[in-house]
Parts: C-alpha cells; sequence; structure tokens
C-alpha cells in the first residue's frame, strides 16, 4: 500500500462514497488493488509477484465480511431527529436545556460578583460600562463564534476538540500513528470532500501538513493541550457553580459564615457525582424542566429590575460604552475582563455535548429562549446596581425581590448543580474520543442509554473529577479565585478550538481567505486578551487548575508517544512472509483441530507476536485468523462497513485476516457465542464470493495477451467475463461496443469455463468441510501482549518516560481482554517484550 497512489487517487476525485461501484484491479490471491496500484486492504507482504495475473473487476456497494449483532444500538447512525413526534420534541427541548445549556445558563449567578471585584463600582457608568462588556462578550463568543460557526463543525454530529482533530485527519494524514489504509476512505461516514485542482490553497495546505512532521506533532500538541483544559474544566465547573449557588445565603441569612457555604457545597457535590452514572437522558428529562423554569426567572427578574429601578442601562447596546469603561478604570478595567468572561464560560460544553443532540435544536434553543433571558438577566442586574452599588459581592441574590429570594435560591442551587453536569458530560465525551484515537488509557467506559450510544458514563474519572473538586472547594473557598481559575481553563480550550476551526475552514470548507482571517483575527483576538488578564491574576490560587491540566497534558502525550513507538516497533519487527512460505503449511509446528483468533493491532502484516506463539505453544490451530481493532477518524462507522475480512498466503495455510474498524463513538460490547457464530458464517460467505470470482476466469489468458508480462480479465456486475490487453484498455469508449466485444469473448471460452468451474466446485466444498470441521473442534483466543523497554542506549529521559510513567500508564489502564466476554478456558495469552 502506497501512499502516493492514494494521495494521486484523491486528487482526481471530488468525492468518495463507498456505495459508488467501481473498477479496480485484482490480484490472483483476491487483493484489490486501486488504479495506482495500492492494495486496497491487507492480504500479503511480498513484494515478488509483479508479474502475477490480475484481472479487473467492477464491484458494487462494499459488503464487508461479517458483522456482530450485538453492536447493534438504535440510533447510533443519526443524530438529526427529524422523525420524533411533538412530545418527543418537547422532551428534547427540556434535555437539551439540562444538558448543553447549564454552564452557560448559571454565569449570573457569579460573573458581576467576579468583575465588580477587580474593579470597584464607582458611578453609574462603571456599571453602564461593565453590562456592554458582557452583552458583547456573549454575544460575539457565545451566539457568533459557538453556535454560528463552531457548532457546523461538528464530525457528523460530535463536538468537542477530539472530533475536530478526527475532522482534519479525515481531509488530511497528519495523525503520527501509521495505520491508515486507503480502504479507510471508503467508509462513507468519511463524507470526504477533497480539495479540487481548482482550491489549490488548501491542496498546499494538506501537503504542507502530510509532509511536515513537525507540524503534524504541534497540531496533536494543540489538541492534546485544549483536551486537558476541558477535563480541567470539568473540575473547575462544579466548584465554581455550587460556591456562588450556595454562597447566596449570605444574602436570605445575615451572619452567615463561610465555613457553612463550604460544607453545604461539598454535601452537594457529592450527591451530583453520585448520581452521575443513571445517564444524560434519565437525568436529564428530570432536569430540563428546572432549568427551564430558571431561564424564565432569570428573564422575569430581569424584566421587574428593569421597570423598577433604571432602564438607562439599555444605553449599554451602544459599545462605545466599552471605550469608555476602560478610559475611567484603565488597569482595573484590563483586570476584570477576568471576570468578564465568564459570562461565556459553558459555550465549550455546547459544542462538546453536541453529541447528545442536533445542531439545529441547539441552535434554536439557544437563540429563541436562552440567550434572551441571559442578556435580561443581565440588564435585570445592573439596572439594580445602578441605585445599589454597594451590593456588588451578591450581585444576583441582592437584585432578586424579597418575596421570590427563597424559590429562586432554590432553583439556582438546582441549576448550578445542572451546570456541573454539563462539563462532566462534556469531559466524558472528550475522554472517549481521545481513548479511541490512542492519545488516553483506556478505562472503562458505561453506556447509559440503549437509544443513544454518545451517552456515557465513565466511573474513574467520574470519582477523580469529584475527588480534585472538593479538594479545590477546601482550599480556594473565594469564588473569586475560583472565578480566575475557571477563566484560565475556559480561555485554554476556547483558543484550541479557534486555532482547529480556522484549520477547519481553510483545509475543508474552503472558505474566502478574508472570511478566514476575520475569524481567527477577531476572536484569537479577544481571547488573547481575556487570556492576558487572568494570567497576570495566576498567584492568587488559581494556579492550581493549571499544573493539573499539565499533569493531564502530560498523561495523554506520554501515552500517546509510547503507543506509537509500540505500533512502529511492530511494524518494524513483523513476520516476514518469506519465512511462513519457507515453513510450510504447517508452519513448522503441529496443527491441532480448531480455529485460532489472533488478535493484534497490526493493519497489515504478520505480527511479531504470532512467530512467538510458534515458537511457544506446542501446536496451533488448524485455521487462524488474525483480528485487528482499528479505530479510524470517524465518529461512527456503519456496520455494514465495518470489517474488512482478507486471505494470507495461500490455501492450503487456512490463514486469514480481519480488520475490524470502529469509529469513536461506536460501543464494543461484543457476546464471544455470538461473535463466533457471525465470524463463521461471514468467513464461509467469504470463501464461496472468492470461489465465485475464481470461477470466473479463464484459462486462456496467456494467448490473449501474447507478449505481455500479464493480462487483465474485466468482470462485470452480471457475472460476464472480458479478456482484455493492457494496451486495449483505454481503447474502448463507446459502452456499448465494449459490451459486444466482451460478449463474443465470453462465447469463446464458456467450455473450459464449465471445467474451471467444476474444479473450483470442489475446490470449494472441500474448504468448507475444513472450515466446519475447525469450527466444531472450537474457538480459541489467542491474545498477545506486546510490552516496550527503552534501550539501554537510549537518554535518560526516554528510559525514564518509557520504563516507568507509560508502563505505569499500561499497567493500570483496561486490558483489551476486559472488552471480550471470553472464559479463561477459551483464552491463551502471551506476552513480549520489544525494545524500543
Amino acid at each position: 500500500m502506497t501512499e502516493e497512489g492514494s494521495e494521486r487517487e484523491n486528487r482526481g476525485l471530488t468525492s468518495m462514497d463507498s456505495m459508488e461501484s467501481r473498477w479496480v484491479y485484482q490480484d490472483e490471491e483476491g487483493s484489490e488493488i486501486d488504479n495506482d496500484g495500492g492494495l486496497e486492504s491487507p492480504q500479503r507482504d511480498s513484494d515478488d509477484e509483479d508479474n502475477a495475473e490480475q484481472r479487473l473487476i467492477r464491484t458494487g456497494p462494499r459488503i464487508d465480511s461479517f458483522d456482530v449483532e450485538a453492536l447493534e444500538v438504535p440510533g447510533a447512525h443519526r443524530n438529526d431527529f427529524e422523525d420524533a413526534t411533538l412530545g418527543r420534541r418537547i422532551g428534547l427541548a427540556f434535555q437539551t436545556l439540562g444538558v448543553v445549556f447549564g454552564d452557560v445558563g448559571t454565569s449570573p449567578l457569579y460573573t458581576f460578583s467576579v468583575m465588580f471585584s477587580k474593579a470597584p463600582v464607582n458611578g453609574d457608568e462603571d456599571v453602564i460600562g461593565a453590562l456592554s462588556l458582557v452583552l458583547y462578550t456573549l454575544i460575539l463568543t457565545s451566539l457568533i463564534k459557538y453556535v454560528l460557526i463552531v457548532l457546523w463543525a461538528n464530525d457528523d454530529g460530535e463536538g468537542g476538540t477530539f472530533a475536530l482533530y478526527s475532522l482534519i485527519c479525515r481531509h488530511a494524514k497528519v495523525s503520527l500513528l501509521p495505520n491508515q489504509l486507503p480502504s479507510d476512505a471508503r467508509i462513507s461516514s468519511f463524507r470526504l470532500k477533497v480539495p479540487s485542482a481548482e482550491l489549490e490553497r488548501s491542496l498546499k495546505i494538506k501537503e504542507r501538513l502530510e509532509s511536515s512532521h513537525t507540524l503534524k506533532k504541534l497540531l496533536l500538541i494543540l489538541v492534546l493541550a485544549g483536551t486537558s483544559m476541558v477535563i480541567a474544566d470539568g473540575v473547575v465547573t462544579p466548584a465554581m457553580s455550587v460556591i456562588s449557588a450556595v454562597g447566596g445565603l449570605d444574602v436570605g441569612i445575615s451572619g452567615f459564615e463561610q465555613e457553612h457555604v463550604v460544607m453545604i457545597s461539598v454535601a452537594f457535590l457529592i450527591i451530583l457525582f453520585s448520581v452521575q452514572r443513571y445517564g444524560t437522558s434519565k437525568v436529564g428529562i428530570v432536569v430540563g424542566p428546572a432549568l427551564f423554569i430558571w431561564f424564565c426567572s432569570l428573564g422575569g427578574i430581569g424584566i421587574y429590575n428593569l421597570v423598577k429601578y433604571d432602564s438607562k442601562v439599555l444605553r449599554a447596546f451602544n459599545p462605545i460604552h466599552i471605550y469608555y469603561f476602560f478610559k475611567r478604570n484603565s488597569t482595573k478595567a484590563w483586570y476584570s475582563l477576568g471576570g468578564c468572561i465568564l459570562c461565556a464560560t459553558g459555550s465549550e460544553a455546547m459544542f462538546a455535548d453536541l453529541c447528545y443532540f442536533s445542531v439545529r435544536t441547539v441552535q434554536l434553543t439557544f437563540v429563541l429562549l436562552v440567550l434572551p433571558c441571559l442578556l435580561l438577566g443581565y440588564l435585570g442586574q445592573a439596572a439594580y446596581l445602578m441605585e445599589n452599588h454597594a451590593d456588588t459581592t451578591q450581585a444576583f441574590f441582592s437584585s432578586v425581590p424579597s418575596g421570590a429570594y427563597w424559590p429562586v435560591f432554590l432553583i439556582a442551587n438546582v441549576a448550578a448543580l445542572i451546570a456541573s453536569r454539563a462539563m462532566t458530560t462534556a469531559t466524558f465525551s472528550c475522554i472517549k474520543q481521545s481513548t479511541a484515537l490512542g492519545c488516553f488509557p483506556r478505562l472503562k467506559i458505561i453506556h447509559t442509554s440503549r437509544k443513544f450510544m454518545g451517552q456515557i458514563y465513565i466511573p474513574v474519572m467520574n470519582w477523580f473529577l469529584l475527588a480534585l473538586t472538593l479538594v479545590l472547594v477546601c482550599n480556594i473557598s473565594s469564588i473569586y479565585e475560583i472565578g480566575n481559575a475557571y477563566g484560565i481553563a475556559e480561555l485554554g480550550v476556547m483558543m484550541m478550538t479557534t486555532i482547529l476551526v480556522t484549520l477547519v475552514m481553510l483545509l475543508i470548507w474552503q472558505i474566502n481567505i478574508f472570511i478566514v482571517l476575520s475569524f481567527v483575527i477577531i476572536f484569537l483576538g479577544l481571547e488573547l486578551t481575556f487570556l492576558s488578564s487572568v494570567l497576570w491574576s495566576v498567584g492568587d490560587g488559581s494556579w492550581i487548575i493549571l499544573v493539573f491540566a499539565i499533569v493531564i497534558f502530560l498523561i495523554m502525550y506520554i501515552w500517546n508517544y509510547g503507543s506509537k513507538l509500540k505500533y512502529e516497533t511492530e511494524v518494524k519487527q513483523k513476520m516476514s512472509m518469506d519465512v511462513l512460505r519457507e515453513l510450510g503449511p504447517d508452519l513448522g509446528t503441529v496443527r491441532a483441530p480448531g480455529i485460532g483468533l489472533i488478535y493484534n493491532e497490526l493493519a497489515k502484516g504478520v505480527p511479531a507476536i504470532f512467530g512467538h506463539f510458534l515458537t511457544t505453544l506446542p501446536a496451533v490451530h488448524s485455521m487462524m485468523i488474525f483480528v485487528c481493532i482499528k479505530y479510524v477518524p470517524v465518529s461512527v462507522v456503519p456496520q455494514s462497513e465495518r470489517f474488512l475480512f482478507r486471505r494470507v498466503c495461500p490455501k492450503s495455510y487456512h490463514i486469514f485476516r480481519c480488520v475490524a474498524r470502529y469509529g469513536y463513538k461506536d460501543v464494543r460490547k461484543e457476546n464471544h457465542q455470538t461473535f463466533e457464530q457471525l465470524l463463521i458464517e461471514s468467513l464461509e460467505k467469504f470463501i464461496r464470493r472468492e470461489a465465485q470470482e475464481r470461477s470466473l476466469e479463464s484459462d486462456d489468458d496467456d494467448s490473449d495477451a501474447e507478449g505481455e508480462n500479464f493480462s487483465r480479465i474485466l468482470i462485470a456486475p452480471n457475472g460476464s467475463v472480458y479478456s482484455l490487453a493492457v494496451p486495449l484498455l483505454e481503447e474502448f469508449k463507446d459502452t456499448s461496443n465494449f459490451i459486444s466485444e466482451g460478449s463474443a469473448v465470453k462465447e469463446q471460452q464458456q467450455p473450459q469455463t464449465g471445467e474451471i468451474t467444476l474444479d473450483a466446485e470442489q475446490s470449494l466444498e472441500k474448504e468448507l468441510s475444513f472450515l466446519r470441521k475447525a469450527k466444531e473442534s472450537g474457538v480459541v483466543y489467542l491474545l498477545g501482549h506486546g510490552d516496550i523497554r527503552a534501550r539501554k542506549n537510549s537518554w535518560f529521559i526516554k528510559k525514564l518516560v518509557i520504563n516507568y510513567f507509560y508502563a505505569f500508564l499500561r499497567k493500570n489502564s483496561r486490558r483489551g481482554t476486559a472488552n471480550l466476554s471470553v472464559p479463561h478456558s477459551h483464552l491463551i495469552q502471551v506476552g513480549m517484550t520489544y525494545m524500543v
């Protein structure tokens, strides 16, 4: 398989669709060969068969060799909900509020309080200036950037940092793990639009990314940094939301101590993370109506305060007041930017939680309900502060009418708990994506919904986030310091998203360069300005969140680095096909009846661990199947396209390879009995299909292509055979003439074809009988655990990273066998250590 060949194929197409029929060359062993000579799927690794006979066939829609019924999850391949009933749509809207908008919805609880702690109010113009800053930050960041632009950069309904990375990897070969196959691009969910020749800018960017190892590594570092900030956000969001809501007791109860606020917050957080395992749909439908009441309360209180106090705050929609605010307060106004950005917290959660709902659902809910209520809430608080400059410590609860205080306090605390869940679910989504793409240690993932597979729960991360959140709350109880940490985490994610979306605009959307420059200059400029403000106050205690994000980043980078080294070493040390040929069909050992499934990570080639099995075990099974679980950069792989099933070595060896392709959103819950049954049935279908294709070949091709090194035969979908010499291939421009010529050839070949068909049927029945006997003898799973160690002459840092850090992560991560419900009596495991 050659990358250059795949590249030539990509440049000649404007789209790729696996459902289209196509002409491909196929060699005598059954591997499909693209016109450029690249193998579509791995079958053998020999390079000495250049003169082998090849045939040109036209394939229909790709139907892969086997499937697993247990993997079916209703609703897995769609996320638009267009067929939902009215009641379902209403329920979906409530779930959207409860899951997606909880974080951004609770920002009025603390935004003004944090802002005015850094820039105290000295007059009405300060209130109007701060309000104008908040309004335009909310409109520019949450509405324009995220709702109207970033949400459309989703990966087939999946949002988040790694979804953007996956989208980019699909359009340019920027992944550092060298396991890509040209056949991956034929998965229908790729929906790949390759840069056309007219758009030279996109093509140059693609070529530059693919040719530069430094740019690939830089892109990965940006993605890992953004993901680590998302996980850090999952720690600081619950702390900030709950403490700010419980802190409202200072207004309702005089003399209420801060220690009591911390104790109540700790209790709420424990309850919050304990119910997380019940899933998004179960909890979302319950808390959705509560958050709807919360947004209505925000809007109602805002209207009440505007009418009762001062409607002059509406002047804040004039952005000139931002200039006046900075002119009067200068440095203090700059400090207050760290509090201002808190009004847009939750914007990244909207994108990361997109996998639960459709883009239109999120957009309409935000524009029609969330944004108007937030604007009214901030306008109402500002109207109250115009006459009460001293009440900035608890700006929101102080502005609530006295008669409605306790109901609003109750619903505010419920909303705060919901907001905490929003970022936690986003964290789970990002971790699952990063795990599938080889950038995070494998963890136990529980799917909480039978209808939508995107709804997940990760127990280890749930309790890990709870522990860190409690540490943060107990050590930094001030919402001002936590607010600064909140701003650092949120801005880190926002900046990474801006950079990745810019790359998507250039490479994939291929829009006008001036629009792209406007996007990156406006939004990245704003975010850098906000970041400069929060970093200035990092010494207040918010440095803890930076340390945590750095630790997560190092874990992810070390895991990716170690996995990449391990894969590259396995590729280098894979067994030569010449060795297998020398060993012969018995592989130099005893072939005991049965089927052996060898799980390995190589997408092509025979893994070195197989040689270890041959030397360690007294016998191997009469039929061997190499099974490779491979994640491709798509959210979901359709089940009809999941598996590639090919033969390795000649028939007498009875060795096959299966590449099982999964998206990062796919569920792997394989029952070994169902798996075995479907595998055998699919293998039988594959053998029959292979025999049927071979039976269509003619034995007089050499005479038709005299003087050529090899001949090529054209096989039409109806089974007609056409013999073509290579120089004549492009002479047939007229389809009717082409078919008539082929029909004549077919008539001439009928007598010999009948003899070949008879021999093929006998060979087919013999192989199927061999398969049935092997199945009756049983199926055994052979798993090879390959570990890596740094060589003695390696650098000290490399030894430290590989021999200790990566080894520790690998030892404590979830083993691949955990996904297989295989009895120990059917399992054989062999370890092997690679020196890197």
